[in-house]
């Protein structure tokens, strides 16, 4: 079957890495299934694993991609939950590991999973929408209705518009009755945060009309600080990763004397997959997608990704 993987790792060239071409068919083993890939949209996690986070050099080669959406061996429509774990919630299993970290990952003609990872696709949604539900949008869910402890009408700043969770936040932030504001160092993703559904978007770093009861950050270092000056006394920071660094700030004295709280997510169960879907079926909310293309362009969009050339998900179809 036609495949891109990661026959390489390199920190500073990652996309020299990047393989496409013929790769053996899934194997099944008990309790799994295969799903033959309709769309599969593209993550950070896939550019780092070409750069060598996460992954050994003796898992490779492997097939790329964590999410996907296609249809099972008895023809239904159905979304890939993209982590393989145990438990009543899968994400907390310590020996938990995403779909092309040890087993072969989406970005194919075929996938394997466990049985319990498939979550029935809405029809309202379309393949390449609902490809882009299980990582951004799954974790975009559960930082805003799990982690945030906020109610309807709180004020939520979202840092750096325009990566597929960013994107995921403002609009679910929106239609679950939160005021969203936004931050961009670009002036062109600042005006779509607004045309998303933001009720302001600022400039990175830039001093804000009052303080919000709510961060959701994952950008990390470049924003860190601004995150904590911008929360309101016992306001929440959610963080679901740092795609600029995990420095630590030296202003975390602020964590304690305004009685702060940091708190980390990951992206959400399978059950909250499903709730997410039903959510976007029911809302008429759908994902933010920047360009859908072939699977055997794959590399275009790696390359979009790496150059930071992006607003919202790459999604490709196969």
């Amino acid at each position: 079957m036609f495949a891109v993987t990661a026959t390489q790792t390199d920190p500073d060239n990652p996309l020299a890495g990047l393989t496409l071409g013929e790769h053996p068919d899934p194997e099944t083993p008990d309790g799994w299934t295969t799903v033959t890939v309709k769309a599969a949209s593209l993550n950070h996690h896939d550019l780092w694993t070409l750069k060598g986070v996460g992954i050994s050099q003796d898992r490779l080669p492997i097939v790329l991609g964590c999410d996907a959406a296609g249809l099972d061996e008895d023809g239904n429509e159905v979304i890939v939950h993209a982590v393989i774990g145990s438990g009543s919630d899968e994400t907390l299993d310590p020996k938990r590991s995403l779909l092309s970290e040890v087993h072969d990952g989406t970005f194919a003609e075929r996938v394997a999973v466990p049985r319990r990872n498939l979550v029935p696709k809405p029809a309202a949604l379309s393949f390449a929408e609902a490809a882009c539900l299980p990582t951004a949008w799954l974790t975009a869910y559960r930082m805003l209705f799990a982690k945030s402890g906020l109610e309807p009408g709180s004020t939520v700043l979202v840092q750096g518009a325009g990566g597929g969770v960013a994107t995921a936040l403002i609009a679910l932030g929106r239609a679950g009755g939160y005021r969203v504001w936004a931050t961009s160092r670009a002036p062109e993703k600042r005006e779509r945060a607004l045309q998303l559904g933001a009720e302001q978007a600022f400039e990175t770093g830039a001093r804000l009309p009052e303080r919000v009861d709510a961060v959701m950050e994952t950008v990390g270092q470049a924003t860190w600080s601004h995150s904590l000056k911008s929360l309101r006394p016992g306001g929440r920071i959610v963080v679901s990763g740092a795609t600029s660094g995990y420095a630590p700030s030296a202003e975390l004295n602020r964590v304690f004397f305004l009685q702060l709280s940091v708190v980390g997510s990951t992206m959400g169960d399978r059950d909250q997959l499903a709730r997410l879907a039903t959510f976007l079926e029911q809302t008429g909310v759908r994902p933010v997608i920047d360009r859908t293309m072939p699977l055997a362009d794959a590399r275009d969009g790696f390359a979009a990704m790496a150059a930071g050339d992006l607003f919202g998900k790459v999604v490709f179809t196969v």
